[in-house]
C-alpha cells in the first residue's frame, strides 16, 4: 500500500535551504519515491498561513518512506534546513481505503 510523505515548509534562508532541496531527489530515488508536488502554485483554503511551500512524495510503502526519512543520508541533508534555514512539518500517511467498508 502506498504512503505519502507530506511536508509544509517556511523558508527563512533560501541559500541554505537549497543545499537541502538539491539533495532530496537523489536521496529518495532508491526508496522508490515519486514526487507528486514540490513547490508550485498553492492556495490555503483554511488555517494559518505559516507555510509557503508544500511537498507531497509518494512511496511504495510506509516502511520505505520511514526508512528514507530516518536514513543517515536524509538526516545529513536535513541538517541544512534544521539549522535555521527554515521550518518544516513532516508527516507520513499510509494511503488506501480511508473508511472501512
Amino acid at each position: 500500500m502506498p504512503a505519502y510523505w507530506i511536508a509544509r515548509a517556511r523558508i527563512d534562508d533560501p541559500v541554505e535551504y537549497k543545499k537541502y532541496t538539491d539533495q532530496v531527489p537523489r536521496i529518495i530515488a532508491p526508496y522508490g519515491a515519486k514526487v507528486l508536488a514540490r513547490g508550485g502554485k498553492y492556495r490555503i483554503m483554511e488555517g494559518p498561513e505559516n507555510f509557503h511551500r508544500f511537498i507531497v512524495i509518494e512511496f511504495p510503502t510506509m516502511e520505505a518512506a520511514i526508512a528514507c526519512f530516518e536514513s543517515q543520508e536524509y538526516r545529513d541533508a536535513a541538517a541544512f534546513r534544521r539549522n535555521g534555514a527554515g521550518v518544516v512539518e513532516n508527516v507520513i500517511v499510509e494511503g488506501g481505503e480511508a473508511t472501512p467498508v
